[in-house]
């Protein structure tokens, strides 16, 4: 366990406590006015962070996106107010009627930070755990954007080199996914980051006793992890000394990821609250805050008390600030004219813009050709790879079963992995068997900007990662979810691999887009399309999951209407159509298989393919009645899953020909066969749904 020591000493001044301090009250006044939130934990950790913003942090208030800066992140989200003060403090943008409209409706100060919501939040926390593997993503990210454009400088000269901090609290550590994450930073060696354990020992049911007992420094160190230890002052405090001291010394680590542990005690130092459980979730009470305010020096009859000298002296941080980016921007010049062809790329890049003629590159599928679409995509990614540099990604540890391989000749591993692809700025990221973090992670990717970012799994698997994709939906971010053995047909696996509710449940998601392509061709279109979202023509970004079959598929004629969702992929024959047949992903061969029988009984039929019904649903009225009549009333939708997406397109007379159960382990011909699932089904449904609309 590493103690080494710092040459650089802690200037601490009475200001600085008298910051602290500040910090610590506004905490407490905010929760007290709203009547609920956290104040302890904002009020023991406001050393460390305040440590962290104004002493060992380089960043510009004035500019809290600059390229340059390193990132934060609050993984115990719960503790908002310790961030929400230090934006205050430094002047991010946040000013003292935020704080005083604490988690009310319109503030920028939301009860967990959230992305996109206030300057300075670099991620939406909440959810315990998702902002250490945010954390392990940008310091991934980090890397390999140093080795897109700056690969060969040495260590610590590149422009391109920043830290990463995060703090973390028990409940954060006691979650399986920040276990994942952290395994898989230590695993990548990421001497980029660092993270705090706030060490309180409380959670929301008392002292950690309750269900914690293993030593997690130990822990830490087992996973590769540089690990010190930073005790309390004698008054119970936290020590900013020893916690800079630390953080230095975390810094100068290059090698290792760096774990601190901080010995604190929540709601300090509040005389009757600290070290409650109460103190977490709770306001203190009017007395409580008071008698604090007391030992703290403050006026117990004033609330949202900020001196003059304190905010003049934390506000610096923006002089500080702007000098270090001028000293940033100075090296940026430098390597922009030693690198003309590389800082034309950045340009592009931080444009988010995609580049000339990329689309030129897109395979095209034969038609009638059987391929499985998680084969078509992975044709899609070896082919998009020679020209989009910024694409990257991988799986959870199941490439060769995702296609997910850009380069299988380039590994993301860091200096000194014995395998012989392994590179530290390689294209292929092996999250191993960690769908949880492997998608928190992606976010945290995405969050730091520069590269596009996709991994894989399997489609039951996306339950592991269900909370973390709820997260990228909420933070609008251009991240892509390749999904494959997408329903029964991936067979003798059985019932515990096959996905029956999954794509129903993943489009109930706000804002994330789910594709179903019907085949190779779709498969392309949707890639395309995907890419085409997450540039800066289409404004707010989204998740995308792309929904992929193990088993061969016919290949159709290329319609690029596909990229809206929904289209005509067979029109009917003798007459206007009487009936429309609904299909996506593997199920519109059926669909396609069913009009050809409705043809020959002398029933014009039409089939829509409908890979996206986000996609769908965003076009105008006008093209999506084009697609969908409303004068037909006789409609059939076919999925090989439960029915819930389609009953608001079939209408009163449809029917749905689903899944409503879960799968078996047999062949997943036999078992569309067994279940169902067939062109007769379809055929017959058809034959329902028109004499239910003649009979209204």
């Amino acid at each position: 366990m590493s103690t080494k020591p710092t040459t650089t000493e802690l200037e601490w001044t009475e200001l600085d406590q008298r910051a602290v301090d500040t910090a610590r009250i506004l905490a407490a006044d905010a929760v007290q006015k709203v009547g609920n939130g956290h104040p302890g934990t904002a009020m023991s950790l406001a050393p460390a962070a305040y440590t962290l913003f104004q002493k060992v942090m380089r960043h510009d208030p004035a500019d809290p996106q600059w390229v340059g800066r390193d990132r934060f992140v609050l993984s115990a989200g719960h503790s908002s107010l310790t961030l929400y003060t230090q934006l205050y403090l430094g002047g991010f943008g946040l000013e003292l009627d935020d704080l005083k409209a604490f988690r009310t409706w319109g503030s920028k100060t939301p009860g967990h930070p959230e992305y996109g919501h206030t300057a300075g939040v670099e991620t939406t926390t909440g959810p315990l755990g998702q902002g250490v593997a945010n954390a392990v993503g940008m310091a991934m990210a980090a890397r390999y954007e140093r080795g897109l454009f700056d690969p060969e400088a040495a260590p610590g000269t590149s422009p391109f080199d920043h830290m990463v901090y995060a703090i973390a609290g028990d409940g954060c550590l006691q979650e399986g996914i920040s276990h994942e994450a952290s395994a898989l930073a230590g695993h990548q060696k990421l001497g980029n980051l660092v993270l705090l354990w706030d060490d309180n020992h409380i959670s929301i049911e008392g002292d950690t006793e309750t269900a914690v007992s293993e030593d997690t420094m130990k822990r830490y160190e087992a996973y590769g992890w540089h690990v010190q230890r930073v005790e309390q002052q004698e008054n119970g405090d936290l020590d900013p000394k020893a916690l800079y001291a630390a953080l230095q010394a975390a810094k100068a680590e290059t090698g290792r990821p760096s774990f601190i542990a901080a010995r604190s005690i929540i709601a300090w130092p509040a005389p009757h609250a600290q070290g409650t459980e109460a103190s977490h979730g709770s306001a203190l009470g009017n007395d409580e805050v008071a008698a604090t305010k007391r030992v703290l020096g403050f006026d117990p009859e004033q609330t949202f008390e900020v001196s003059d000298a304190v905010i003049a002296h934390t506000r610096a941080l923006g002089d500080r600030g702007r000098d270090a980016r001028a000293a940033w921007e100075k090296e940026f010049a430098a390597w922009r004219s030693a690198n003309p062809q590389r800082a034309a790329e950045f340009d592009r890049i931080e444009a988010n813009e995609l580049p000339e003629g990329w689309e030129d590159k897109l395979p095209a599928f034969e038609t009638g050709k059987g391929v499985a679409t998680r084969a078509a995509s992975g044709k899609v990614l070896e082919a998009l790879g020679a020209v989009i540099p910024e694409l990257w990604g991988g799986s959870a540890d199941l490439a060769g079963s995702n296609n997910t391989t850009i380069d299988k000749n380039s590994s993301f591993l860091p200096v000194g992995n014995p395998l012989p692809e392994a590179d530290p700025y390689g294209r292929t990221i092996h999250f191993g068997i960690r769908e949880h973090s492997m998608a928190a992670a992606m976010n945290g990717i995405a969050l730091h900007g520069h590269t596009r970012i996709y991994g894989g799994t399997f489609l039951v698997f996306s339950d592991y990662m269900r909370n973390a994709v709820r997260l990228s939906a909420l933070m609008h971010l251009p991240v892509t979810y390749v999904w494959t053995h997408d329903s029964i047909g991936l067979g003798e696996d059985g019932p515990t691999h096959q996905p029956v509710e999954h794509v129903a449940s993943l489009r109930a998601i706000p804002g994330l887009n789910v594709v179903r392509p019907a085949d190779a061709n779709e498969t392309a279109i949707a890639w395309r399309e995907i890419l085409r979202r997450h540039t800066k023509v289409f404004g707010k970004g989204a998740p995308h999951g792309l929904a992929l079959t193990r088993q061969g598929v016919p290949t159709y004629e290329r319609n690029e209407d596909a990229a809206k969702g929904g289209y005509v992929l067979f029109e009917a024959e003798g007459g206007p159509a009487q009936v429309v047949l609904i299909g996506t992903g593997s199920e519109v061969q059926l669909a396609v298989a069913a009009r050809e029988a409705l043809q020959a009984e002398g029933v014009p039929a039409r089939v829509v393919s409908m890979p996206s019904v986000e996609w769908f649903e965003e076009q105008d009225q006008e093209y999506k009645d084009s697609v969908l009549p409303p004068s037909v009333k006789a409609r059939v939708a076919v999925e090989a899953g439960i029915g819930l997406t389609w009953h608001r397109y079939v209408g009163d007379a449809g029917r749905i020909v689903s899944l409503e159960h879960f799968g078996a382990s047999a062949d997943g011909a036999v078992l569309y066969r067994e279940f169902g699932l067939t062109a007769e089904a379809v055929t017959a449904a058809a034959k329902e749904s028109l004499a239910a609309a003649d009979a209204r």
